[in-house]
């Protein structure tokens, strides 16, 4: 098949091997970056971090939400394009398997549940698409029952931070006790990190260990 962006050769529905350097190049530089939220920083210290300690313990990310691999999201998400999540799921199953420390390998993985409104929309949704493909090539546990909606919420898109935390606020419950376990959210994108902050924090409450966020691309 023909490479999603430059319509070269690729193989079996990924990039070619230079359009999948560039979306990930950013990631390879020696840009400074936080440990915790994988923000690109421009001077030592996390705005994000330091002004609250995020209730998870790591992000992995694919790729920088930035030319051209923001297109590739805006693609799956808002042009239905299905065949990007088996993409997606190599992207980041080559992150986590480059990331330092190493995934404990009884590291139980999560999808972020969709709304009904996105389902409707998309007729998919796209963090569980991508958790689907990536579970069996890091060989861990996929548990999407572990993590439900407690009720629809809003549409994030063009929120601020400060409404986007607020709109995230108890949207998820964790209906199982989690003791000691090793949490892996899985989403596209992102942004805040709010959605995972409350997701953390209940998974925390039920007694998960640490709670770890894999996502394709980081703002």
């Amino acid at each position: 098949p023909d490479c999603t962006l430059c319509r070269g050769k690729s193989r079996g529905l990924q990039l070619c091997d230079a359009c999948r350097l560039d979306v990930i190049r950013s990631m390879a530089t020696p840009t400074p970056r936080c440990a915790v939220c994988a923000l690109a920083l421009a001077q030592p210290g996390c705005p994000d971090c330091a002004a609250r300690r995020p209730a998870f313990d790591r992000v992995i990310a694919a790729f920088d939400y930035a030319a051209p691999g923001d297109l590739l999201i805006q693609h799956f998400k808002a042009r239905h394009r299905f065949s990007h999540a088996r993409m997606f799921s190599d992207l980041v199953a080559a992150a986590v398997l480059a990331a330092k420390p190493a995934l404990p390998e009884h590291t139980i993985m999560v999808p972020v549940p969709a709304s009904r409104a996105s389902l409707k929309r998309r007729g998919f949704n796209p963090a569980a698409e991508i958790a689907r493909g990536l579970a069996p090539r890091l060989s861990l546990a996929l548990r999407p029952e572990l993590l439900v909606r407690a009720r629809e919420g809003v549409r994030q898109t063009g929120l601020s931070r400060a409404g986007r935390i607020a709109g995230v606020e108890r949207l998820y419950e964790c209906p199982y006790r989690v003791e000691h376990a090793v949490i892996a959210v899985v989403d596209d994108v992102l942004t805040t990190g709010s959605t995972l902050e409350s997701i953390a924090r209940e998974f925390k409450e039920a007694g998960a260990a640490s709670v770890i966020g894999l996502v394709v691309a980081r703002t």
